[in-house]
């Protein structure tokens, strides 16, 4: 797939004007509002793995209207003291899976909760947390389900489920509440970055490929899942346009962004057709412009001249470490340069 989007120097002075409702921000405090009338913490059971050098939990937590969430809770064997932690969330139409599979964090000395989606499963890895809510009008795919009316949207519930996964973080044993990091690809890291915009005192966020940001361009340039599907659900019903656009700004990582506070480090690849690169810049050009600080957060965007949705992979995850760990051990150099853009072919 050759380059489809605007060209690098226009992506990186790409400001679109996103229109918020005039609601978003008290949309948001009434839902976690409803969702904290919950305990957070459930079951904290451990988890057989025969892994030597990890210790894992199966986690369950109270989300979105007290529905039980599934995560897997996973530290270094032995570790002493608190740690900071990692929440990461998964992509799209993807479970939790097993508890080997996504070892990275804790083998470099973090605490780690992987959440699992509520009623995905299937893509690569099973999930195990159903959506008793699930039967608002909408379409087949998750990203349809009760899209004709933010209170019934299914990321209204997701997004509630992630930030709720950061309150549970911080009540396990072993977690340094003071040092929690937010992170995820895809629709995990738009999970994570709307999370950044909900949660003012996470140590860092790590975000690469965000779903969910300018949705309505998204939606207008690309028909690579899950966008398409929001197109194929508008092509079958011919009246639903206005709703779902509403519907849609209430959830767009755009919005999220403009309110964040934590340092953030973005990847993207130039060639994605699943998370376009101006979306993707739409929300790292307007991070923390409305955050009500001083300064913008710090943060650093990696770009991928010759990647689709795969983005940097191990390159990635590889400076994502690095980073994490400078910023970690600086914790009070939060705001920075504008931006700082690194463009590698890996």
């Amino acid at each position: 797939m050759p380059q489809f989007d605007l060209p690098l120097d226009q992506l990186r002075q790409y400001v679109p004007a996103v229109a918020e409702p005039a609601d978003f921000d008290a949309f948001w405090r009434a839902t976690l509002a409803a969702a904290a009338e919950h305990p957070v913490l459930g079951e904290v059971r451990p988890e057989p793995t025969h892994l030597r050098l990890v210790d894992t939990w199966d986690v369950t937590f109270a989300g979105y209207g007290g529905d039980p969430v599934r995560a897997w809770y996973t530290r270094p064997a032995g570790a002493a003291g608190p740690l900071p932690a990692v929440v990461e969330y998964v992509g799209y139409g993807r479970g939790r899976g097993l508890p080997h599979e996504r070892l990275t964090w804790p083998v470099a000395g973090y605490a780690h909760l992987l959440m699992d989606a509520r009623g995905q499963s299937g893509h690569y890895a099973a999930g195990d947390t159903p959506d008793p809510r699930a039967g608002a009008p909408g379409g087949p795919w998750p990203v349809t389900w009760g899209i004709l009316a933010p209170e019934n949207y299914y990321y209204r519930r997701l997004i509630t489920d992630a930030v709720r996964a950061v309150q549970a973080a911080r009540a396990l044993p072993g977690v340094d509440p003071g040092r929690v990091v937010v992170a995820g690809n895809s629709q995990g890291g738009g999970l994570a970055l709307a999370v950044a915009g909900l949660v003012d005192d996470l140590a860092a966020l790590i975000t690469t490929a965000p779903f969910l940001c300018h949705v309505q361009r998204a939606i207008e340039i690309t028909d690579a899942e899950p966008y398409g599907e929001i197109a194929r659900y508008l092509a079958a019903d011919r009246t639903a346009e206005d709703a779902v656009r509403r519907t849609l700004s209430y959830v767009d990582g755009v919005a999220f962004a403009r309110r964040a506070v934590a340092p953030a480090h973005f990847g993207v690849g130039l060639r994605d057709t699943v998370c376009p690169p101006s979306t993707v810049f739409a929300a790292h050009n307007q991070y923390g412009v409305a955050n009500g600080r001083p300064g913008p957060p710090r943060r650093v965007m990696h770009v991928y001249p010759f990647n689709g949705h795969e983005g940097g992979e191990a390159v990635q995850v590889r400076r994502q470490l690095a980073w994490l760990a400078g910023v970690l051990a600086a914790p009070g150099d939060a705001t920075g340069p504008a931006t700082e853009t690194t463009e590698e072919t890996a």
